[in-house]
């Protein structure tokens, strides 16, 4: 049972706290080790919980720490109403939402509902015959005649969705990785047993979850045939990509699970959730998952994360999916994430100095709280960290072992926090940690950040507070948004006030003309000249 956990921050009359809010996304792994065994845990990241409320942000998100065999890193859940031993415990839990609470922070947690792990005891039982309790909780089917899969479904990780059980005798689905069996959703007791799960944190005093890949939910039971996909110039690393994904994902009956979900998230305070949504369909999908008032309250593509460039189209055709409509739902963007390379990464040309890398990183971070919709911030981020490059030996990342050297490992987005410069390890841990902290990044660690008015650990913190201080940032209507070669002209309204936003994504200076109350200049902006990878906001009215 839950134990009496102190009030969340989120009071009945601030249920919509999360309305343009700023929510910082930890990785336990690599965010702080407390115990020496080179794996960061709960207890460590409740120590270093001051560093994240000073930024400003309203929230933090906490990827899974559940009971796992870390086969994909926790997103193959073991026992959902449990945390993994090398994170900790569920007191340590409650210690980390009592002290996130006692900062002022919300706290989101991952749940994952298309699938769980081989482990799991649901899973055990559902494998042992055709005709036990579980039976039906996962997607099993029969071979075809010839021995053959069910249907030609791929899977996300390389090679067929499909994998034989002899027990059975039948093949099960996964999305994933052959150990990550496919949930049937369509069963209503699988339901009820997720909304219970959702039901215990509740309980436990969190304030909202992520929820994993929820458009890989349902399937089509009739497991009809994926047609292929157009051709394209694009390479393609996995054989998942040569399919449109038409009945593996994206079943039309999601939005009525949805409807569950935020009936029983209604009945606590202040609750928030949003979804991952990627794949061919998903700005339609997150439509329809957050549409009016009975789904949830957000959603977040996949716009920048894995976008090569940074350009003013693309900043505009995201934000012109998303009007201030009545009924539309209310965006989330991210730019990094734990399964998308760095962006200053991909995104700073190539060729860039360490000077220019650090402009761009602060410009970056300008826009990223100059847009509507709340705003997701990966840790590290606010360090200005860069990719590690992780070599072939040292990779833990089952995708980038299975597609090497073809896909950009994931490993090097999730490399430890570098907290201390002079420490080998980063002052991430006091043993060797999982992965190694990069040379280049351990010179952005926190300490050697934390004085200097120009690092962009600061200039985070300024900017963060610059979107909460004034309506039209945090909230406000997009009047305005257009794209002028490498310049992007972003307008914010709310309360009768205007907010101009300018950008420089390129790498050469511009004229600009422009007049209104600075409220912010980087990289030598004015209100006649943009330099390269600056920024300009103004109050214009």
């Amino acid at each position: 049972m839950a134990s009496a956990m102190q009030p969340s921050p989120a009071a009945a009359n601030n249920a919509q706290w999360w309305r343009g809010a700023a929510i910082y996304q930890i990785y336990p792994r690599s965010f702080m080790d407390s115990n020496g065994d080179g794996i960061g845990d709960l207890p460590g990241i409740t120590s270093r919980l001051e560093h994240v409320a000073d930024l400003g942000v309203d929230a933090i998100w906490v990827s899974p720490f559940f009971t796992s065999p870390m086969k994909d890193f926790g997103y193959d859940v073991s026992d959902y109403c449990d945390v993994d031993p090398i994170f900790g415990t569920l007191a340590d839990f409650d210690a980390l939402v009592a002290r996130a609470h006692e900062l002022g922070l919300r706290l989101l947690i991952d749940q994952v509902y298309s699938h769980t792990s081989d482990e799991h005891e649901w899973f055990a039982q559902s494998r042992s015959d055709r005709t036990n309790a579980k039976a039906d909780w996962y997607v099993w089917a029969d071979a075809k005649p010839d021995g053959s899969p069910p249907s030609n479904w791929q899977s996300v990780f390389g090679g067929p969705a499909w994998t034989w059980d002899a027990r059975r005798g039948q093949y099960y689905l996964h999305n994933f990785l052959s150990s990550q069996p496919q949930l049937n959703m369509h069963n209503p007791q699988v339901q009820d047993a997720l909304l219970g799960v959702m039901r215990f944190w509740l309980d436990r005093g969190v304030d909202g979850f992520r929820i994993d890949a929820l458009n890989f939910a349902m399937h089509d039971p009739q497991l009809r045939d994926n047609p292929p996909a157009p051709a394209t110039d694009k390479p393609r690393t996995r054989p998942f990509d040569f399919q449109l994904k038409k009945y593996n994902m994206s079943h039309p009956d999601i939005p009525h699970f949805i409807q569950q979900v935020r009936a029983l998230t209604d009945e606590y305070d202040g609750i928030f959730t949003v979804a991952e949504v990627g794949g061919d369909e998903a700005e339609a999908e997150m439509k329809a998952f957050t549409q009016g008032e009975a789904h949830l309250n957000s959603a977040y593509g996949f716009n920048f994360l894995y976008a090569d460039r940074l350009t003013p189209g693309l900043v505009c055709a995201a934000l012109a999916e998303w009007p201030d409509d009545p009924g539309t739902g209310w965006p989330s963007w991210a730019f990094e994430n734990h399964d998308a390379p760095r962006a200053v990464s991909r995104w700073c040309p190539a060729g860039c100095s360490p000077e220019q890398v650090a402009a761009f990183a602060r410009m970056k971070m300008a826009l990223l709280a100059s847009l509507r919709g709340n705003i997701i911030i990966y840790q590290g981020e606010e360090l200005g960290l860069e990719q590690d490059d992780i070599p072939f030996e040292q990779l833990h990342d089952p995708e980038a072992i299975a597609n090497w050297p073809l896909t950009l490992s994931r490993d090097g987005v999730r490399t430890p926090i570098p907290w201390v410069a002079h420490d080998p390890r980063g002052g991430f841990s006091t043993g060797s940690p999982w992965l190694p902290v990069g040379e280049a990044n351990r010179t952005r660690a926190v300490d050697a950040q934390a004085n200097d008015p120009e690092a962009l650990l600061g200039f985070t913190r300024r900017m963060l507070a610059l979107r909460n201080e004034t309506p039209a940032l945090r909230q406000g209507r997009v009047a305005q948004c257009r794209a002028d070669g490498d310049l992007l002209w972003l307008t914010r309204e709310a309360e009768g006030h205007s907010v101009l936003c300018v950008f420089n994504l390129g790498a050469s200076a511009h004229t600009i003309d422009v007049t209104g109350r600075e409220l912010l200049a980087t990289n030598g902006a004015t209100t006649s000249a943009l330099p390269p990878f600056a920024a300009l906001i103004l109050e214009t009215a």
